[in-house]
């Protein structure tokens, strides 16, 4: 079991000093680098196998820790991509259906060196509100995804259509009622790489009462 001293939230020289601190910059300088911008470099093991444990400390209401994730690299990467491939076809209208799309979906696995499948087991008590196990999902790719920044990787939560699909679930083999909710694809961003993002104040998103 993980402790922590819980800090004096009221001491303002933490405040100002979290301003330069590493966390805040890693969150605020976070990218999702997608597929075709990652080097097909190998990702070491144990790289991965940290961010699996930092996303496994998320927050989750009743400690249900409802991730699941399921790593895909070299070879299986084709079988992933094969995969998606048929299940487009398969729940695509034909009308609907797209070339380049269909094309993509067998490249991008290929392209990133590391693909994480993220699915949610949700609590079998039906206790816990299937909306808040995503949001402890999300909460897992978060940290996942932060720490990939931290160590100068790249990362990407791709949710296509067909990740809800019952053939992704067989696919993964998951209980009846757990859901794909997307792929994390990960690997070392291309050299000199500069992605730029911007937000909106957040005086726009809150309201003091």
């Amino acid at each position: 079991m993980a402790r922590w001293e819980w800090p004096n939230l009221f001491n303002q020289p933490r405040v100002s000093t979290m301003i330069n601190h590493p966390i805040t910059k890693i969150i605020r300088e976070r990218r999702s680098v997608k597929p075709a911008l990652l080097r097909p470099d190998p990702v070491p093991r144990k790289m991965i196998e940290l961010l699996l444990e930092n996303a496994n400390w998320a927050p989750t209401h009743g400690l249900t820790e409802p991730w699941r994730f399921h790593i895909f690299t070299g070879e299986s990467r084709q079988r992933l991509a094969k995969a998606m491939q048929s299940f487009y076809k398969q729940h695509t209208p034909i009308d609907k259906q797209r070339t380049e799309k269909l094309e993509k979906l067998g490249k991008n696995p290929l392209l990133a060196p590391v693909v994480i499948t993220i699915s949610m087991h949700p609590d079998p008590t039906g206790k816990i509100p299937e909306q808040e196990e995503i949001a402890a999902v999300a909460c897992a790719v978060q940290n996942m995804h932060l720490t990939a920044s931290a160590l100068g990787l790249g990362g990407f939560w791709s949710s296509p259509p067909l990740v809800y699909s019952e053939s992704m679930r067989d696919f993964l083999t998951l209980d009846p009622g757990d859901r794909c909710l997307g792929l994390f694809y990960l690997g070392s961003p291309q050299e000199g790489l500069q992605l730029e993002s911007r937000r909106s104040s957040i005086d726009q998103k809150s309201s003091w009462q």
